[in-house]
């Protein structure tokens, strides 16, 4: 079977018209996964002594929440959690291309963050949330400082407004697209059986796919962590006291 990159089987719904549906299926094996996950570590807490799970589990929420705190202040506390679950939810969705599923003719499957779509949506979310926050920490404040420290500064800090959310979409959906794309064409060299004279070039490129999993795995830790780094960041600017 041979998978098109950027291609999506189309579920068409009233109003909202054309869907991706394999990117919302596969986003919700995703969700489940998370909710397995957190139950069997949860299910650890029953035993008297502290397992390897609770301890890799409770590092990476520690730093987390250190992180959160550190830079927004004991007001950023209510939200550790919500930072929690998009790091973790990021990082799975980043991970889960990495298992053959439309190769094995199974009709979802590659990373929902390979998908703007998917992207466009959780950057809008930490948007909305930063400037919804931030009114109701600060009022009118919060609108004000588009204005400052000059009145004429209006457009510019109204682009940088707007671009916050795009750059977050971005950021995240080519860096894991453009890992599929690699893996993509090193399996179409393997499979076109590729000789140039006696070095077979199919075969030598038969080792690559490991190394590029390996990097891809690394790539969707980093950018799991870099993109809940920016919605902490940017949430502290909308509730700081500046505004």
């Amino acid at each position: 079977m041979h998978e098109k990159l950027g291609e999506h089987i189309l579920w068409h719904v009233p109003v909202l018209g054309a869907v991706h549906a394999d990117t919302i299926v596969t986003t919700w094996v995703v969700m489940i996964v998370a909710l397995l996950f957190f139950g069997w570590v949860g299910a650890s807490y029953r035993s008297a002594y502290q397992s390897r799970r609770q301890v890799v589990v409770e590092g990476v929420v520690n730093y987390i929440a250190d992180l959160a705190t550190s830079t927004i202040g004991p007001k950023g506390e209510p939200f550790v959690p919500f930072f929690i679950a998009l790091f973790v939810f990021i990082f799975l969705m980043n991970q889960i291309g990495m298992l053959p599923f439309k190769v094995l003719g199974i009709p979802f499957g590659g990373s929902p963050t390979a998908d703007l779509a998917t992207t466009t949506a959780l950057a809008l979310i930490v948007f909305v949330l930063t400037w919804v926050v931030g009114i109701r920490y600060t009022g009118m404040a919060r609108i004000a400082h588009i204005f400052k420290p000059f009145w004429f500064l209006f457009p510019v800090n109204l682009i940088d407004e707007a671009v916050r959310p795009v750059t977050l979409a971005a950021r995240l959906f080519f860096n894991i697209f453009v890992g599929e794309l690699l893996f993509l064409i090193i399996s179409s060299i393997i499979q076109a059986r590729i000789s140039i004279g006696f070095f077979n070039l199919s075969l030598t490129a038969a080792i690559l796919p490991f190394f590029i999993q390996f990097f891809n795995f690394f790539v969707g830790t980093i950018q799991a962590f870099v993109f809940t780094l920016l919605a902490i960041v940017y949430l502290a600017l909308s509730i700081s006291d500046d505004h």
